[in-house]
């Protein structure tokens, strides 16, 4: 008899257990071993047990092909996490077989060993067979849908209830999603304040009623600055929405700014033809607004509206504002705000246009640009590459969580009852057509962070640390990715002639981005420059660029006038006109503020289970070679922590949104 030593490793997370009866049957070359339960004395298959059991045959199986795993019901159904299964033969050599799946109901699935292998690299017939049936079955499980029209098709599930439980969240982090918004409520005391719905604040230092218990050091900073022009560009620079500004070289033809009106703001000796010039002028233009119909919230109509708002880098003060148009169509009920104007005039422009920030930040910066552009990558990767492809092994921890999220974003955040609806001039109607309006000009550059700060002409910027940052976590992650791509393509023909590379890239491009032609990625993969840039963004946007979006949420929004999440008044039409008062029944009401503070708060704070940038819980590549990569990517990640660290050190505000420890892997939020 040949006695094969197997271990067998259950999950870690609550109810990955089981008492189910759970057999185990290895596969090799000259034959099969005993059908074998695996039922050691004592408890075994417990939350996060690892247990070892000897598993015979009449015969040595030679090489070994699969190890197959069967649930079978004892009393009651009781699911089943496996993460791995290794297996040391009677030579003494061991085998790792990953698997990391939910095994649910009456079920048999084979695993195979771990080397990552490309569909040209098997020829064994059983190999091919088995690659076909996980992806004809992964396409049945996991299917397209045209949720809305000119927008990124998603995964077909009304609810999170509909999805699989592999792309479920894990027990404990459905309980502290769900608890996390209910435990903000009641830190807040909103059951008292939450009914004074259309009651507005008194005065502005008011707002603090609901800032004493949930805070944080940037949320307390800026309550203290917001009104400061400095930190007002500072934002534009480091708050949640970093990638928006863009050098001006010429005025729009829709902003009549003389430069009479903003040569006060400018350093002496200059004019703003010469600071043109010179590219120091930058503009932020929310045209994409121009249009869209304001959300009503229970009966009150609230406001939109679609700033251009002119930037000057002064050698001394930093990025400042130099003049504010409330609306794409200049005169007399448009003027343009300048600093020179009475204080609450300035001070209400600018609070209009953090408004506007905030409508883009939530449903273009963080939702499309991040949440629904990477769930199509999510839903192709499980569709088109088995578990054995090289890609599918990179991909998939940057994809955990995100299918469950997403669509508990469609059904709870932007549905019609939704959050969004709630609280967000841009609720409503305005939300799904403005993400088809980002959408349709939305390009692949501007996805890759060298390309897109380029485009905009804001390399030469200070203290643009949202761009510091990204270019070394960029330049990082496109390092790792290319050593990783190395390995298992020697060659541009060897990615042209993958044919599940190119099934993958096709459905990307005809099923999941179908509706927007000129996003500028090809259908096709033709060299390993175009497939390690592609993986770069892929990896790039699912964890730096969404905390760069999403981590800050709350330090920006918790002191509502900094960040309004909706508009009560129209903006004004006259500067001498603005009064406090004016300016209290414009911003958020007391219900309103409550909760934007609880909903950021909620969405933006450190998850629990997190798994950062670089961090493999799960062991996909059981190769040396590809080990030694991510080994490389995670030493080149603790000396960007390092530099970060140390820059920060000499900050009065630290911009740590981007330090890797704080970087999760995956959109989870």
């Amino acid at each position: 008899m040949a006695v094969y030593k197997v271990t067998v490793a259950t999950g870690t997370s609550e109810y990955s257990g089981t008492i189910n009866y759970i057999y185990l049957t290895l596969i090799g070359e000259a034959g099969q071993s005993e059908r074998t339960v695996l039922d050691n004395e004592g408890l075994d298959l417990y939350r996060g047990a690892v247990d070892e059991y000897e598993i015979t045959s009449p015969v040595p199986l030679g090489p070994l092909r699969f190890v197959r795993l069967e649930k079978c019901r004892y009393l009651v159904e009781d699911n089943w996490f496996c993460r791995f299964v290794s297996v040391r033969t009677p030579e003494g050599n061991t085998h790792s077989f990953p698997c990391y799946r939910w095994l649910v109901g009456e079920v048999t699935i084979e695993l195979r060993e771990g080397p990552a292998m490309k569909l040209c690299d098997d020829s064994l017939p059983e190999f091919l067979s088995h690659r076909k049936r996980q992806l004809d079955e992964r396409q049945q499980i996991y299917r397209w849908l045209a949720w809305e029209p000119r927008i990124p098709k998603c995964l077909d599930a009304k609810t999170e209830k509909e999805l699989p439980q592999d792309v479920r969240f894990d027990n404990e982090k459905q309980g502290d999603f769900e608890g996390s918004l209910h435990y903000a409520l009641l830190e807040l005391s909103l059951k008292k304040l939450a009914i004074n719905f259309g009651k507005s604040w008194d005065t502005l230092e008011d707002f603090k009623r609901i800032f004493w218990r949930l805070k944080s050091p940037v949320a307390e900073y800026v309550m203290e600055h917001w009104k400061e022009d400095c930190f007002f560009g500072f934002q534009f620079l480091n708050g949640s929405n970093p990638t928006m500004i863009q050098q001006c070289r010429r005025l729009p033809r829709n902003f009549p700014v003389r430069a009479d009106m903003v040569q006060a703001s400018l350093q002496a000796g200059t004019t703003l033809s010469k600071e043109m010039m010179a590219g120091n002028i930058y503009l932020m233009d929310y045209a994409i607004l121009d249009g869209l119909p304001a959300n009503v919230i229970q009966g009150k109509q609230q406001h939109l509206t679609a700033p251009l708002c002119l930037l000057y880098e002064h050698p001394d003060k930093g990025l400042i504002p130099l003049a504010i148009q409330l609306g794409q169509t200049p005169g007399p009920s448009s003027p343009v705000f300048l600093p020179s104007d009475p204080p609450l005039a300035w001070l209400l422009s600018k609070i209009w246009v953090r408004s506007s920030e905030f409508q883009i930040f939530q449903v273009l910066t963080h939702l499309l640009r991040t949440h629904l552009m990477m769930e199509v990558f999510c839903v192709a990767t499980l569709r088109q590459l088995p578990a054995v492809h090289p890609v599918y092994k990179l991909l998939t921890p940057h994809l955990r969580y995100t299918l469950e999220i997403n669509t508990r974003g469609r059904s709870q955040l932007i549905s019609e009852d939704g959050i969004f609806k709630r609280v967000s001039s841009t609720g409503g109607p305005a939300v799904l057509l403005l993400s088809q309006k980002g959408y349709q000009t939305l390009s692949y550059e501007s996805l890759q962070p060298p390309l897109d700060f380029q485009r905009r002409g804001v390399m030469k910027l200070r203290d643009y640390f949202y761009r510091e940052d990204s270019l070394m976590l960029w330049n990082a992650i496109q390092s790792y990715v290319s050593g990783l791509v190395s390995i298992y393509y020697s060659s541009d023909s060897d990615v042209s002639q993958d044919s599940e590379l190119q099934l993958w890239i096709r459905d990307i491009t005809e099923e999941g981005f179908g509706d927007i032609p000129q996003f500028g990625l090809s259908s096709e993969l033709r060299s390993r420059k175009e497939l390690v840039t592609l993986l770069s963004v892929v990896i790039f946007t699912c964890s730096v660029q969404h905390a760069a979006t999403n981590n800050g949420q709350f330090d920006w929004c918790a002191w509502v006038p900094n960040t309004p999440c909706t508009m009560r008044l129209p903006p004004p039409t006259c500067k001498d006109s603005v009064t406090m008062e004016m300016i209290m029944e414009t911003l958020p009401d007391i219900s309103q503020s409550c909760m934007e503070m609880a909903i950021t708060w909620h969405l933006s704070r450190a998850q629990p289970d997190a798994i950062p940038l670089g961090r493999h819980t799960e062991e996909y590549f059981t190769e040396e070679a590809a080990q030694a990569e991510i080994r490389k990517f995670n030493e080149t990640l603790k000396e960007i922590e390092q530099k970060i660290k140390e820059r920060n050190q000499s900050l009065a505000l630290k911009y740590e949104y981007l330090k890797p420890s704080r970087i999760e892997n995956s959109i989870t939020i």
